[in-house]
């Protein structure tokens, strides 16, 4: 349970987060509403964990504390498990000597612990504790120095080795060495006791001086045999890089070798300070290479971030860095010397400050506090705050509490300073999980390269963002920046989703029409073989291409081609209707440039057929020739019918003559019986090949119900262009033969002949009548008795009494003597056939009647089990038949069976 101290201590934290302020949403559709407070960026939570004396030195990492308290007890806990503890006494050592400090390495496996003497009389010690072991073992080749720092290896994970490691003394001397249990040692000249594998001087800093060595750390570069190593003093920073091979001993000794012809004043940054101590700190995103470090002097932070892989020189690391002021107190005393932080923990955004009494949280970025708390004597003074170099976490240690950091999205705000110092690239990193700011930061980066008139490149970020659409176009169009205005739309339709039809529709008819604008600018200039004309023109054909402006053309066609039509952009305007394969606008602006040709040849290359009804009046008018000939290539594919329409607008005989081409190839081809084809073929014969006609009349026939064409239509036209010879013809094959006869006796003699013989033949007073006509014709027009005779001799229908009353009156017997004589032979020859027929009757009719006497007196007999023929029921229970061949019907039964036959 919190103690009624931590809650009052809780409360009484003083936490400055940056409260940026929140760009206006409202506009963009984006409501900005808190549900809760937002949590803290740093928080601390105190362990359960109460020391039995105030803690002096601590050491924390991969969850492994140790803490070195005023009891000379040496306590280590695993911060996981807390239950895993354990104490060791220092009295020994700390009888003549005090402890200065403890160093664990990454794995927590390994711990150093240097001591100072307190007199002359001792010297400096420096002691190993292993994870695994509770008794402390002198390093017997180090004694005489006193070491301030230990750079360990960051890639060892043994528990038995250290690995090469540096160590740092208060004189700047440099040694590497490894410490190595004494059940992994390999022998090197003999038998050694000591726990030192090897140690060497690799480098001096102080050149005799009294310069502490204050932080050191080196690094494997990933992916090679590179080492960067960094180095501070209170007042200086050395970085140094070089190649190492692994199996040579001392490992780093080829690194610093570089160095030892090199000016110094190239391997160190400097910053003047009185303070005996500084701090070096690092943070890297994976916890292996440091990404940016942290060097604490009196002047301030010096912070900079470099790139292991690159950065080979302090030339170019000097370049990143930059200093940092430390935060000055809310009621400064100019009478009290100012204080410094004893200790600083370095995250990717922030740096904390421990001093004795508080922690500040400053902003890398911005240098403004967005943390502070206050530590007051419950907790004790503040010895140290430290990061675990394998974990990442925080931890602040007290006298008398262990307090654990909790960061919470650090970087909440940081998208914000980077826009506002312009560095938009990280500012849209830490964003992105945002769209609101997301959004704003791309509106600041656009807003920027316009006042800066980047237009092309604000165009391109303005069309990424949730800015008015209205109010981006006028800011364009009111600087006159029609191509950025075009990029702008362009970049703005890739944003919009394909249910986006209304926007998608106007930002494509308005890219059109700026590219339209700028090509006829260019050809109202002469510049249309230029090499500009042709880049913008590539340019709009590529953007007509596009998937979703193909589909916005399709379906608004007639506005682009009216767009393009006025502005005169012919050869796009024919482009986009042979891509879009719109044939009815490309064949319609051909005809309209009165090429005819061109129309027809795209009107015979689509499949279209519907085009050809469309178009074929105006072209059979211009090109007939070429117009038939190319719906007689079409064959079948169209139905002559519909094309009647544009084939009866035709007038000349040129024309008249191209149609009645097509007309005999629908016929005659193919075989088409539709009676308007039909009748508009006779009608074109009637006016302009009379031979034709002929023609066609014969082969259509004389039967009425197989011929093509509307006899009586065909009739009426005849009479008004006057062909009587097809008049006849056509009356014979409506049955008005009197009238055919008449109009055949007007112009053929042996025309009429042959009409009168074409009646049915069982209908002979017709005959008879039509001959009686041509006789009347024959005798009164030229009174030729001989010609008479011989006109009776061709029909067989006709006597000479017949034709006796059309002769003059003064006309003697004399001249028919002959032919009367010839008639009275055949009456009489006929008159005794009828006596012959009616002898043969007589004798016919005396026959049947003695027959039928004979079968009044036959008979036959019926019994009761006679069964009829059909039904097989009993014969006599109903009316019946009994016929001489012995078959016997019912008389019902017998009628049902004949009905259906008859």
């Amino acid at each position: 349970m919190t103690s009624l101290f931590d809650q009052f201590e809780q409360a009484s934290m003083k936490t400055r987060n940056n409260n940026f302020t929140t760009a206006e949403m409202s506009s963009l559709g984006y409501i900005n509403m808190t549900l809760e407070q937002d949590v803290p960026i740093f928080s601390k939570a105190k362990k359960d964990f109460t020391p039995s004396d105030k803690i002096t030195h601590v050491a924390i990492s991969n969850k492994q504390l140790v803490v070195a308290m005023a009891n000379n007890i040496l306590f280590r806990m695993n911060l996981h498990n807390p239950q895993q503890q354990d104490e060791i006494s220092l009295s020994k050592y700390t009888a003549t000597c005090r402890l200065t400090n403890l160093f664990l390495d990454p794995t927590g496996n390994h711990l150093l612990l240097t001591f100072a003497p307190k007199s002359l009389e001792g010297g400096p010690e420096l002691l190993y504790l292993s994870r695994k072991s509770n008794k402390l073992k002198s390093t017997t080749k180090f004694r005489g120095h006193e070491f301030t720092e230990v750079a360990w290896n960051t890639l060892n994970d043994s528990e038995n080795t250290t690995g090469p490691i540096l160590l740092g003394t208060s004189k700047g001397l440099i040694f590497e060495t490894e410490i190595v249990l004494e059940g992994d040692k390999f022998f090197t000249s003999g038998f050694s006791s000591s726990l030192e594998q090897y140690w060497r001087q690799v480098f001096d800093i102080g050149k005799g001086s009294n310069t502490p060595i204050t932080g050191l750390e080196y690094h494997k570069v990933l992916g090679g045999d590179k080492y960067v190593i960094f180095a501070a003093t209170p007042s200086k920073l050395y970085y140094f890089v070089g190649r190492a091979e692994h199996d040579e001993k001392p490992l780093l000794q080829q690194v610093f070798n570089r160095y030892l012809n090199i000016p110094e004043k190239d391997t160190y940054l400097e910053s003047d300070s009185n303070l005996r101590y500084s701090r070096l700190k690092f943070w890297s995103e994976n916890l292996t290479v440091p990404n940016s470090f942290a060097w604490m002097t009196e002047k301030g932070i010096t912070y900079g971030q470099f790139d292991s892989g690159l950065d080979d020189s302090m030339v170019t690391l000097k370049e990143k860095t930059r200093l940092i002021k430390y935060p000055k107190p809310l009621y400064e005393d100019y009478s009290v010397s100012p204080k410094f932080p004893i200790a600083i923990a370095l995250t990717e955004f922030h740096i904390l400050l421990a001093y004795t009494d508080t922690i500040k949280g400053v902003c890398l970025l911005n240098e403004d506090v967005v943390y502070e708390d206050n530590y007051n004597e419950a907790f004790g003074k503040l010895v140290n705050i430290i990061k675990d170099a394998s974990t990442g976490e925080i931890w602040a240690i007290t006298e008398n509490a262990v307090l654990r950091f909790k960061v919470t999205k650090e970087e909440r705000n940081v998208w914000q300073i980077f826009c506002e110092n312009q560095q938009f690239d990280l500012a849209k990193k830490y964003s992105r999980g945002n769209e609101a700011f997301y959004n704003q930061v791309l509106i600041k980066e656009a807003d920027m390269l316009f006042n800066n008139k980047e237009y092309e490149l604000s165009a391109q970020r303005y069309a990424e963002t949730q800015s008015s659409f209205e109010e981006i176009c006028l800011k364009f169009i009111q600087v006159d920046q029609q191509d950025s205005l075009k990029i702008f739309l362009r970049r703005k339709l890739d944003t919009l989703k394909p249910q986006d039809k209304t926007q998608i529709t106007m930002i494509v008819i308005w890219v059109i029409e700026l590219y339209l604008c700028k090509l006829e600018e260019k050809r109202l200039a002469g510049l249309e073989q230029s090499a500009v004309y042709l880049d913008i023109q590539k340019q709009f054909e590529t953007f007509l291409a596009l998937s979703e402006v193909s589909d916005c053309i399709k379906k608004n066609k007639a506005t682009v081609y009216e767009l393009m039509a006025s502005h005169g952009d012919k050869s796009n305007l024919i482009k986009l209707t042979i891509v879009n394969k719109d044939f009815e606008q490309l064949i319609r602006h051909h005809i309209y440039k009165n090429s005819f040709h061109e129309a027809l040849e795209v009107l015979k290359s689509q499949n279209k057929y519907e085009l050809y009804y469309q178009f074929a009046p105006i072209l059979i008018q211009e090109v007939p020739k070429y117009t038939v000939k190319a719906l007689i290539e079409q064959g079948k594919k169209l139905v002559p019918v519909r094309l009647l329409p544009a084939l009866v607008t035709c007038e000349g005989e040129f024309h008249a003559k191209e149609v009645m081409k097509y007309l005999e190839f629908c016929i005659d081809k193919l075989k088409n019986t539709d009676k308007a084809i039909h009748n508009f073929l006779l009608s074109l014969y009637a006016k302009h090949d009379r031979d034709k006609l002929k023609q066609y009349l014969n082969a259509q026939g004389q039967e009425l119900s197989l011929v093509n064409y509307d006899v009586h239509f065909a009739l009426r036209l005849c009479q008004e262009n006057n062909l009587t010879e097809a008049c006849v013809q056509l009356s014979g094959l409506l049955g008005l033969w009197e009238s055919a006869v008449d109009l055949a006796l007007t112009i053929n003699l042996e025309l009429a002949k042959q009409l009168a013989d074409m009646p049915p033949e069982d209908d002979v007073e017709l005959r008879k009548k039509l001959w009686l006509k041509i006789a009347q014709h024959v005798v009164s027009g030229k009174n030729d008795i001989q010609q008479a005779m011989e006109f009776l001799q061709q029909c067989d229908l006709i006597r000479i009494e017949d034709i006796l009353p059309f002769f003059s009156d003064f006309v003697t017997i004399d001249h028919f003597k002959e032919a009367i004589c010839n008639s009275l032979k055949e009456y009489n020859q006929h008159i005794q056939d009828l006596k012959d027929e009616m002898e043969e009757a007589t004798k016919s009719a005396q026959l049947v009647r003695e027959e039928i006497q004979s079968f009044r007196n036959r008979f036959t007999f019926i019994s009761s089990d006679e069964t009829c023929e059909i039904c097989n029921s009993t014969l006599m229970i109903k009316p019946f038949y009994m016929f001489p061949c012995q078959h016997k019907f019912h008389t019902d039964c017998l009628m049902s069976e004949l009905n259906p036959l008859l």
